[in-house]
């Protein structure tokens, strides 16, 4: 294998790893080696990682290498280390959602999309930061630290997902699973500069992850590119009878992810970012300057009005706070000292959501839905930035829902994509967010990597990733 290939393997793209294993160009075994040599590096100081499977990788490795030899290569995943958010299930190795609650929790079945990245041959680096059930916010007081930014250690990587994001804008792991409630997909990619889809709802299937809010829960890939994430999505999504929640729809090609936009139509809800949720005046520009390059691709832009962002926020702020204390009901007043401080405090807060409130706001729901397509009847895309600001140091600032644009696509079950926008004086990254209608994830994706592509953002990586 070339030696450039090899010292820099970690920072490949899937595509382009894919192609070099598919064409023996790159051993699988040397990528697997290549990112745990980066992982032992470079994880001391970002935590991405609190459970690493090295050994059953390198087994994996080893595997895949032996299969494509013999001309059983699988497709695109083959042979290319994954991560996977500690919120899904793993046969026989620790899911512990970062909590000590489930610190000793073992499960006896892989998660769905973990079997199908299996089944795709994906190799699995281990078990990836969260806050703490994906509810907690960055806490400092759980049995594992919190995730960091690799932009800057001293700032906050969002989350959930907050492994995953950092994980994978470090090359620590060439995709990764994460899963999204009120934003934790796309918060991560935002702040941590890579491509994060929140994939329309039903889609993917949850069973066997860690559930949070039944109705508003998305299982996710983030990648470095839109077209990563399309990759990842060819394997996972799929009509799965074990999950309630499951769309049994035909499964979507996600190939085409270079295909021009001229003519799309364009919808950019100015008014989230000038009115509703004023973002700061850096992440204007870098919102207005992609706008601009979407037009330069051909894109039909116009304006669009839909319901103000805070009455999505406040519809699935009652959802989310009910759901996710039905799940947690027991074990908060069984064994609330073994949750974190902010992890307790948030799942709690659902005891005080009355019946009716919960029933209004699903009905409140319904009507912004069908609002929504309405909308949609006339343009193709819709196009607004992830977050207000870029991150900030780390634990400063214990309301990070309200620094994003993302519980909409929650409420509304469609399908969003978060994609690296520039980057501030300070060097962190800014994300822009496109979102469909239900199940055209393909075109939303497609966008993204047509945007990529023009924009150029997708050659810069933070600077301890580059230090190897």
């Amino acid at each position: 294998m070339d030696a450039n290939i090899s010292s820099d393997a970690g920072l490949l793209t899937i595509a382009d790893a894919g192609e070099l294993i598919r064409t023996g160009k790159l051993s699988p075994l040397e990528l697997t080696t290549r990112t745990f040599a980066r992982i032992h590096k470079l994880d001391d100081q970002l935590k991405s990682h609190i459970l690493l499977t090295e050994d059953a990788a390198m087994s994996q490795a080893k595997a895949a290498e032996a299969d494509i030899a013999a001309g059983k290569w699988r497709g695109p995943l083959h042979g290319i280390p994954i991560g996977l958010k500690d919120i899904y299930n793993t046969a026989g190795i620790a899911t512990t959602g970062h909590s000590a609650l489930f610190k000793d929790h073992v499960p006896s079945e892989d998660a769905t999309s973990v079997t199908l990245l299996r089944d795709a041959g994906a190799i699995f680096t281990g078990k990836l930061a969260t806050w703490e059930f994906a509810i907690g916010g960055t806490s400092f007081d759980l049995p594992w630290p919190p995730a960091r930014n690799p932009w800057d250690i001293t700032r906050d990587p969002s989350g959930s997902s907050s492994g995953s994001g950092a994980a994978v804008a470090a090359g620590l792991c060439l995709g990764a699973m994460g899963s999204d409630t009120g934003g934790s997909i796309r918060g991560p990619a935002a702040w941590c500069g890579i491509a994060g889809h929140k994939p329309t709802y039903g889609l993917v299937s949850k069973a066997g992850v860690l559930p949070l809010s039944y109705s508003l829960d998305h299982a996710g890939p983030m990648c470095w590119t839109a077209e990563d994430c399309a990759l990842m999505m060819q394997a996972l999504a799929g009509y799965d009878p074990t999950d309630g929640c499951s769309a049994d729809v035909p499964k979507p090609d996600f190939s085409d992810t270079i295909s021009p936009i001229k003519d799309l139509r364009i919808g950019v809800v100015r008014h989230f970012w000038e009115t509703d949720l004023p973002c700061e005046h850096d992440v204007a520009a870098a919102t207005e300057d992609a706008i601009k390059l979407l037009a330069d691709l051909g894109a039909m832009i116009s304006n669009v009005t839909i319901a103000p962002f805070g009455a999505y926020g406040a519809a699935a702020g009652q959802i989310s706070r009910a759901e996710s204390f039905s799940v947690h009901e027991h074990w908060l007043t069984t064994t609330p000292e073994k949750y974190g401080a902010i992890g307790r405090q948030r799942l709690s807060a659902g005891a005080f959501v009355r019946g009716s409130d919960y029933v209004n706001a699903q009905r409140e729901r319904r009507h912004l839905v069908m609002a929504l397509a309405e909308t949609m009847k006339d343009v193709d895309i819709l196009v607004f930035p992830t977050a207000r600001k870029v991150a900030p140091v780390i634990g400063t600032d214990r309301s990070l829902g309200g620094a994003f644009y993302n519980r909409f696509c929650n409420l509304t079950g469609s399908p969003a994509l978060s994609v690296c926008s520039g980057y501030s004086d300070e060097g962190l990254p800014y994300g822009l967010q496109f979102v469909g209608r239900p199940f055209e994830d393909p075109l939303v994706l497609r966008v993204g990597a047509v945007y990529e592509r023009a924009a150029g953002w997708r050659t810069r990586r933070p600077a301890i990733a580059t230090a190897m």
